[in-house]
């Protein structure tokens, strides 16, 4: 019988006693750190991850994700594909033991599941000590040519009754993926909030409007790293922090064959914590935070937009090239960061370096750049942008402003002219916390004249629909109800 998440398994997971503080030498300021001390199966029940896929070949296996106390255990994975009733095995599952100053041991599994062979869903099952303690299924990712569905939305987890609601409006939409465009939880990305404000929300027992939806165990998600999901890297205020490369198992490609990552997440306090965190995140950490994959008929390039990024130049500048070159065969290119580099909100306006990168894109002919960071809606025309350059070349810069002249397809209208000139450039961080400038929602003079939509009084998410070369994407708020539309066509 599966163990189901309760509110006090969350409560001990996220307590640690004065005695234990003391004996960290955390600061006052700092979060209750976290620890495995519930008694159960489970820690965090599984959930559906891409893993590491072949560069740019479709994903066509997933990876299934859980945690647990740290105590030896005899696990093992076992799931059926089309038709046939046998169920088969996954390879022996491997563990990453987290074990920091400050954060009660316990492990993170990971079993390979083969979905090749089928369409539709694979029902698998999780056992320990050869009793099955856990069952679901798994939505196999989809062929080339097939239809599918994704969502995406940002700037999620803060444990509100909005983000819940979305989570319950994308399990019943039933998409083959969900992308979050950083800020993944509020808000430093600790282990502490990933189990309050993320987990009992996308991998909730039951489908419930107030609860959230068992999406997870479901539905593989993707994430990009957002300025709040890297918040918490310096260890001795917060020795539960960068959870992200803790708990998520995505593609490792991104700085395959670079050999040292300048651009990697830095890492502040002792060398004992910073060496614990290494340790515990493996393989995961730093390439985990610039990657890609295929998905059907998609490529999906996904950044790590953070300010220690340089994208003027450099090793990962020219990987983002050969990455987008690399998948000219795909129909459609797509891109996901955190920063949007082309924002009409009066809120982080000035964050505008991933402007840096808009030649490559529409060199690359990426069709629609996905970002968050802003919390509302906005959709751009088609566009192309030039930057301003200095005598000596560079470009011009005021700040974290990029300046420059863009091209607009006006042309495009997204429903009767649906072959678009240029990237379009989605932000979609209306996804749970706070909303930002409602009032300019009815005030197109305070839009950037890029803009084309722009929605800030309601939570939203994106939902693409992909069937060969066209698409149609809306926008859909908590009750279900469609606040735009478009359509694209190759």
């Amino acid at each position: 019988m599966t163990k189901r998440w309760s509110a006090t398994v969350a409560v001990a997971l996220v307590t640690i006693g004065m005695t234990s503080l003391r004996q960290c030498d955390v600061s006052a300021v700092a979060p209750q750190s976290s620890g495995p001390r519930a008694e159960g199966v489970f820690l965090v029940e599984p959930y559906l991850q891409l893993g590491d896929p072949k560069p740019h070949q479709p994903t066509r296996e997933l990876t299934l994700v859980w945690q647990t106390a740290d105590h030896e255990a005899d696990w093992a994975v076992e799931y059926q594909v089309g038709s046939d009733e046998h169920w088969r095995s996954a390879p022996k599952p491997s563990y990453n033991r987290i074990a920091m100053p400050c954060v009660t041991p316990h492990r993170v599994y990971h079993a390979r599941l083969d979905l090749h062979e089928t369409q539709g869903m694979a029902p698998y099952r999780v056992k320990r000590a050869g009793q099955t303690v856990f069952t679901a299924e798994a939505d196999a990712p989809k062929g080339a040519d097939a239809r599918y569905r994704f969502v995406a939305f940002g700037d999620c987890g803060a444990n509100t009754a909005d983000q819940k609601a979305i989570a319950y409006q994308t399990f019943e939409r039933h998409p083959d993926f969900v992308m979050i465009p950083g800020d993944i939880v509020y808000g430093r990305g600790l282990i502490s909030e990933y189990l309050t404000n993320f987990w009992p929300v996308y991998n909730a027992a039951r489908a419930d409007r107030e609860v959230g939806a068992p999406l997870m165990r479901t539905t593989p998600f993707v994430a990009a790293l957002g300025n709040h999901d890297v918040a918490g890297r310096d260890f001795a205020k917060t020795p539960d922090g960068l959870a992200y490369y803790l708990y998520w198992d995505q593609p490792r490609d991104g700085a395959r064959g670079q050999g040292e990552t300048p651009w990697r997440t830095p890492l502040m306090g002792t060398e004992a914590q910073t060496k614990a965190f290494v340790a515990s995140a493996g393989v995961h950490y730093p390439v985990m935070a610039n990657f890609s994959f295929d998905y059907a008929n998609s490529h999906w390039t996904v950044l790590d937009s953070n300010s220690y990024v340089d994208w003027t130049k450099g090793a990962l500048r020219d990987w983002v090239i050969q990455d987008i070159a690399a998948a000219a065969k795909a129909t459609w290119r797509f891109v996901a960061f955190h920063h949007p580099g082309f924002n009409s909100s009066k809120a982080h306006f000035d964050n505008q370096q991933m402007r840096l990168l808009a030649d490559v894109f529409e060199a690359g002919k990426v069709d629609i750049v996905f970002a968050g960071h802003v919390h509302n809606y906005q959709r751009s025309f088609p566009m192309r942008f030039i930057p301003d350059r200095d005598p000596g070349g560079a470009v011009v810069r005021k700040g974290e402003q990029v300046l420059g002249r863009w091209s607009l397809d006006r042309a495009y209208d997204g429903q009767t002219k649906t072959r678009a000139s240029g990237p379009i450039y989605l932000v979609t961080g209306a996804g749970g916390n706070h909303l930002y400038n409602p009032e300019q929602q009815d005030d197109p003079a305070s839009w950037q004249s890029f803009t084309c939509k722009f929605i800030s009084r309601s939570f939203s998410f994106t939902q693409v629909d992909v069937d060969g070369p066209s698409l149609i994407a809306r926008q859909v708020d908590p009750g279900g109800n469609e606040l735009d539309r478009f359509t694209l066509s190759k």
